[in-house]
């Protein structure tokens, strides 16, 4: 009788994790950051659950003929067969940028972004996630 409450505390221990999405994705976007127009190249890793996704991230931002490094995070719920909306912050140098985000799929694993926030904003296209 001493197995059956390890069978138990097994399957607790492994439902969470069955319903739990993730996944590696990149993006491409152009846009206005830092006070100049460039291209975001970047990539991360989404944690979801039932819909829910907190994806960290990083990149380099291409302007000028420049390259900075920036960093984000982004919490996010996705509508079933449409849209991805939610919120992020963008990390670059001293500035921390807020910024809403929305993404419509456009084929499996392929979504049309838009950032926008104070002083920031981008169009692009993710892949994954």
């Amino acid at each position: 009788m001493k197995i059956m409450p390890l069978l138990l505390a097994a399957a607790a221990f492994a439902a969470p994790q069955a319903a739990f999405a993730q996944g590696l994705g990149a993006e491409i976007n152009y846009g206005r950051a830092d006070g100049h127009w460039g291209t975001e190249i970047g990539a991360g890793y989404a944690f979801g659950m039932a819909g829910f996704s907190l994806t960290p991230g990083g990149g380099v931002y291409l302007r000028d003929g420049d390259t900075k490094l920036y960093g984000r995070v982004e919490a996010a719920y996705t509508i079933p067969l449409s849209a991805r909306i939610g919120a992020g912050a963008r990390i670059s140098g001293n500035d921390i940028r807020p910024y809403a985000t929305v993404a419509m799929p456009l084929l499996p694993k392929v979504r049309a972004k838009a950032n926008v926030g104070p002083k920031y904003y981008a169009l692009g296209l993710t892949l994954g996630y």
